[in-house]
């Protein structure tokens, strides 16, 4: 692996990134990074062994730019490294909401970017990084990025249109199972466990059930009814999450999601 890499501003998904990279095979030597603090700068060069430089340094040194800032702060990192970014750089971005366009209409003519859009699973490598092509990205840009995000976790293809849904679901989808584990918490203290062992029974149980989902290959309403025998606890369990609309309002909340992501897309951050 020739080509040099820098992750910029470089915060938690960053340093899983970089630590999934080394991994995989990436030499540090061939790895950069930023961050805006000189402490933290300092913390990541130590802990990884990599250079870290200012974002200007980055752009003119690296094949492949990760831009891992927030959203919000997307505009003053490319105002920054605009006149600095040639147009054979690699640009991947992990920002949710903005388009490729984006920066292309910010960066040199022709320049090839990437969007990405990730979640905090990446943190222990089990990440969904939704993937997809500017109108100047190539398939071996797409194999690149695939190989980047590939360290931390699967990778999927779209296109750039259903990005927007991706966040909902997938970006955003980590928080949704953590509010079920903490409803399903208080449910088990409210019937008379100790909250630890609540926890440590409904954490088990949705890794079993993950695992089931993922390996079987059986849709999630037979995996249901495997486990709903008729007049059982189950049953009943699920005939009250209907009566109280709970389908109804995943659905909604799928929606909102998606509503601002493409409202953060347009600008109106």
């Amino acid at each position: 692996m020739t080509q040099k890499v820098a992750v910029l501003g470089t915060g938690k998904i960053g340093e899983a990134l970089l630590s999934g990279m080394i991994r995989g095979g990436w030499s540090p030597s061939d790895l950069l990074v930023t961050a805006r603090r000189p402490e933290r700068a300092e913390e990541l060069r130590s802990r990884y062994g990599v250079e870290s430089v200012s974002n200007p340094e980055a752009a003119k040194q690296a094949d492949t730019l990760i831009l891992t800032v927030k959203p919000q702060d997307m505009g003053v990192l490319l105002a920054e490294l605009v006149p600095h970014v040639p147009s054979d750089r690699l640009v991947i971005s992990g920002a949710a909401g903005i388009p490729t366009g984006f920066f292309e209409e910010r960066l040199a003519p022709g320049t090839p970017v990437v969007r990405v859009m990730t979640n905090t699973p990446a943190l222990v490598d089990e990440a969904m990084s939704v993937i997809s092509a500017g109108s100047h990205a190539t398939a071996e840009h797409l194999a690149h990025a695939e190989e980047i995000f590939g360290g931390v976790g699967k990778t999927l293809r779209v296109p750039e249109a259903q990005q927007d849904a991706a966040t909902a679901l997938s970006g955003s989808g980590p928080a949704y199972f953590y509010f079920l584990v903490e409803a399903m918490t208080d449910a088990g203290i409210l019937l008379g466990l100790p909250r630890d062992k609540a926890h440590d029974l409904i954490v088990q149980a949705a890794i079993g059930a993950a695992v089931m989902l993922r390996d079987s290959g059986e849709h999630p309403v037979k995996l249901r009814e495997a486990v709903t025998s008729p007049a059982g606890t189950t049953i009943n369990a699920i005939r009250e999450l209907e009566r109280h609309g709970v389908r109804a309002a995943l659905l909604s909340a799928l929606e909102a999601a998606r509503d601002r992501s493409r409202e953060l897309a347009s600008g109106n951050g």
